[in-house]
């Protein structure tokens, strides 16, 4: 017998990821390193636990076995215990036969026996590719409160960005009357945040009904929610006013991180009253010689600092060697940038080597065509030769050989 919850969370964290292009080749988009210490999937996964939701899911398809291996048994964050914790949950095979999660509703819909196991009162969706640390029981409150079959968390966005997201037009009491995918007029500048709370038996009821469509996409945004406006079921919008950024792009993964350099905006990760949980690795303290020079940079346990950081983000056991000079970048673990090299305006993959003297990306000053411009990525393992320029908006997943001399 498994004990009865009110509230159970699903985090999605299957996706592919392709928008992050060589960051994702060979690691689920939600085990991508974030912000010096963690991975994006902390970021749910803790929110989860300073909610009080002591029992998630993680739905895994694509590349899973780093995820897998990271998430453990979850007693990082406190998941490890008996009457709930964190489960992976991939596809699998059924006696009638089995596929692949089809989408964000299918994969919900897939795992069934697994929500029906806690008999929930309701169920949080959860997407995993987001930074933002926002309290979920707050949100059950109004879903509560409004007895609500859905709660979807909205946040403003700038009416020019308005068009790029899924708008939600509500009644002035919350209550959703509209859904807009994109609108190229947008009506109103609240964005679905991708997290939704709904009550169990509902969303049993529609993800029942999607499965049985032939036609559906087996998408939440697309399907689920449509479906649930048209047949006349309580919505209602939740406002979140604090930090929020889906990281699914290059662009938006390095600009996150650099906002953790930005005392201006409000993603504090050492609030104690908000703990962001992640399993760390073991490492002597940081090394940075006399000869060095760091400003406004976070470097974490392990790095050997003896060239210079301006504006950049050091992930554990990181190397920078004399004369080197890394700007405005991310540099992720294990890599080395070695003597005299550049990186500006740059991600640089696990245990990369960037050689001596190479120049990796470029500033947005120093391109003529700023459609040219953007963060350069080096990929997981790649070495960049001795004197190897990378220009400015590349992705690369094969060594680059040395400058000829």
């Amino acid at each position: 017998m498994f004990p009865k919850k009110e509230c159970i969370a699903m985090l999605l964290a299957g996706g592919q990821g392709s928008r992050l292009y060589t960051l994702t080749k060979n690691v689920a988009k939600p085990a991508v390193p974030f912000g010096g210490k963690y991975r994006i999937i902390d970021f749910p996964l803790s929110n989860c636990v300073n909610s009080g939701i002591d029992t998630v899911g993680v739905l895994t398809q694509y590349i899973p076995l780093v995820l897998n291996d990271y998430i453990g048994t979850g007693s990082a964050w406190d998941l490890d215990t008996m009457n709930g914790g964190v489960h992976v949950l991939p596809p699998y095979q059924r006696a009638k036969g089995g596929d692949w999660y089809k989408g964000t509703a299918n994969a919900i819909y897939q795992n069934i026996p697994f929500m029906e196991r806690y008999d929930p009162e309701y169920v949080v969706i959860l997407s995993g590719d987001h930074i933002y640390k926002m309290d979920y029981s707050e949100m059950l409150d109004a879903h509560k409160k409004a007895n609500a079959a859905c709660t979807i968390a909205v946040i403003e966005v700038p009416w020019e960005e308005a068009s790029r997201f899924g708008i939600l037009n509500c009644h002035e009491d919350g209550s959703i009357y509209e859904f807009d995918e994109k609108p190229k007029n947008p009506k109103s500048n609240k964005a679905s945040m991708g997290i939704y709370i709904f009550t169990w038996e509902k969303l049993r009821q529609y993800l029942e009904m999607d499965e049985l469509d032939k036609d559906s996409s087996n998408d939440f945004g697309k399907n689920i929610l449509p479906a649930m406006l048209n047949a006349g079921e309580t919505m209602v919008a939740w406002e979140f006013d604090g930090y929020w950024k889906d990281v699914g792009t290059i662009d938006s993964l390095w600009e996150a991180n650099m906002d953790l350099l930005d005392p201006r905006v409000p993603l504090d990760l050492s609030d104690p009253s908000w703990h962001i949980y992640t399993r760390s690795p073991s490492m002597p303290p940081h090394y940075i010689s006399k000869d060095a020079a760091c400003q406004n940079s976070l470097i974490a346990e392990g790095c050997t600092i003896e060239g210079s950081l301006e504006f950049a983000v050091l992930f554990a056991g990181v190397t920078v060697e004399k004369g080197a000079r890394v700007t405005d970048s991310i540099i992720m673990p294990g890599a080395t940038i070695k003597a005299g090299a550049t990186v500006q305006y740059a991600i640089v993959a696990e245990d990369a080597v960037i050689g001596e003297g190479a120049v990796v990306g470029q500033r947005p000053e120093n391109v003529e065509n700023k459609d040219e411009w953007g963060i350069a990525v080096i990929g997981n393992g790649v070495e960049v030769g001795a004197g190897a320029i990378v220009a400015a908006k590349a992705m690369i997943d094969e060594d680059v050989p040395a400058a000829k001399q």
